[in-house]
């Protein structure tokens, strides 16, 4: 297979990062469909695409043209059969809990077609985990945008030991023609490269706030006027989503058995709460 082959996109999932890894494919010629067991998640997601793109024309960042097409290249479906069956290219975007994904690679390889790539986008869980769920390993990676994935640019592919290096470059390839740089890791580690060097920061941010040595918002504060950093480890937290931070740390602590690994006190506390971030209205910050 090679990046010529690829002509339709399937994304799982259409929340803040599925919808918006979608319509950059979309806007980048592909035909795409996002599906998502919600039917609510995926009329925010319609909704998103009909602001958005009339927006990037008003700024000259597009064309009306390109705005219809990609419009007419994008769909969104509860129906993982329709989305997935006829695509070359899968990217599971769902979220981080490792039975849920293992699950969804097991109906992507009955699915989508036998030459079709299955990527993940998770930050955390790296592919071989899931691909053993389907008889196709070799077409499994991971494929990690960042949030917001229209404005970001990098993306992380992994190639794991089950990885070929075909699906590899075909993955390296779809990121240059969405746009983004990508770099690829040769081998995997967990929270690959970026998130490994911000979850150093976010874990000792968590700590000065656990034991009270300052609250969030003076941490965040700290960051972004001493280091430079466009948002704080805590305002970061909020936009990828609390309940993310939680979950990963859970996958951690289960592997591991580890008690350091537990999520922050303060993180389980806004996770019961149901305070996961912006997209709940309040986390560490209120957005109403």
């Amino acid at each position: 297979m090679v990046i010529d082959d690829i002509k339709k996109i399937c994304v799982i999932g259409a929340g803040n990062m599925g919808h918006q890894i979608s319509l950059a494919a979309a806007i980048a010629g592909y035909k795409v469909s996002c599906t998502d067991i919600s039917l609510e998640m995926l009329d925010k997601a319609a909704s998103f695409v009909q602001t958005y793109l009339p927006e990037r024309v008003a700024k000259g960042k597009l064309t009306q043209e390109q705005a219809d097409q990609a419009k007419n290249n994008i769909s969104f479906t509860q129906n993982l059969e329709e989305a997935a069956g006829d695509a070359d290219f899968v990217i599971e975007a769902a979220v981080e809990k490792m039975d849920i994904k293992r699950k969804l690679f097991a109906d992507l390889d009955r699915i989508a077609p036998p030459h079709a790539i299955l990527a993940t986008n998770s930050s955390y869980i790296v592919s071989s985990k899931v691909a053993d769920a389907t008889k196709r390993p070799d077409k499994v990676c991971n494929m990690h945008f960042f949030n917001p994935a229209l404005v970001m640019k990098l993306v992380e592919v992994v190639q794991g030991p089950h990885t070929s290096p075909e699906t590899a470059q075909v993955t390296m390839d779809l990121c240059a023609i969405l746009g983004k740089t990508a770099i690829l890791l040769k081998q995997e580690i967990y929270g690959f490269v970026v998130n490994r060097i911000l979850a150093a920061l976010k874990n000792e941010a968590l700590l000065l706030a656990d034991i009270g040595i300052a609250t969030p918002q003076e941490i965040d504060i700290a960051v972004t006027n001493a280091l430079g950093h466009p948002k704080g480890p805590f305002a970061l937290m909020d936009l990828t989503g609390i309940d993310l931070t939680y979950y990963v740390g859970m996958e951690k602590y289960q592997e591991t058995r580890d008690p350091k690994d537990k999520p922050s006190p303060l993180v389980v506390e806004k996770f019961v709460k149901g305070e996961w971030g912006r997209k709940t209205k309040k986390g560490w910050y209120n957005y109403e």
